[in-house]
């Protein structure tokens, strides 16, 4: 039994270490720069072990995807649980999604397909976010009874404005867009929101 405990931990560290050798190589060189050789290479082992993991990059990429969307509802559920009015819990959300796509933004491109081509079949994961923000934009508009179709429409307002921001940010770095982007996210999410209340 413990021979067989063994081995499933060093079968989930392998698969931990090319996962993590693949995020490397993408931080290093972009999405376009990762293959399964490349990741074979750095982690000192020969390709085809790499496909005894996985079957082929896109599937890599699914996987990363899905802890993608893990970190991110970590990240938002962390936001919200410092704050109890439901407003101030939803522009620390978008505020905290705002963050992640800066400080892991290869991660977010991938799971959003910014200059990347995403997975096209989406992990369970990736409706966290949605589930988390519809909760809080629905406890926003509870007095007006609205339906799970306005609800929808409403995250899709911020989603638009906010991942939109964020494409043309990450497409488009400028020093200049950085210093006024604070202010016009905080418009965006405090326009929206009175839009809601």
């Amino acid at each position: 039994m413990a021979s067989k405990d063994r081995i499933l931990r060093q079968k989930e560290e392998t698969r931990n270490n090319i996962l993590g050798a693949a995020y490397d190589i993408v931080k290093e060189e972009g999405w376009t720069g990762l293959s399964m050789r490349k990741i074979a290479d750095k982690i000192e082992y020969t390709a085809p072990i790499i496909y005894e993991y996985f079957s082929n990059k896109d599937a890599i990429l699914r996987e990363l995807t899905g802890k993608g969307f893990l970190k991110l509802g970590k990240e938002l559920e962390d936001a919200k649980a410092k704050f109890e009015k439901p407003e101030e819990q939803i522009e620390a959300m978008w505020m905290a999604y705002w963050d992640f796509a800066f400080t892991d933004t290869e991660m977010y491109q991938v799971m959003f397909g910014v200059q990347v081509n995403c997975c096209s079949e989406q992990c369970d994961a990736a409706k966290t976010p949605y589930k988390l923000f519809t909760a809080v934009i629905a406890e926003i508009m509870k007095k007006n009874n609205p339906t799970d179709e306005i609800i929808k429409q409403k995250y899709f307002t911020f989603f638009s404005v906010i991942h939109g921001l964020i494409a043309i940010n990450i497409i488009n770095k400028s020093d200049v867009m950085e210093t006024i982007n604070n202010q016009i996210l905080k418009d965006a999410i405090g326009g929206i929101i009175k839009s809601i209340q």
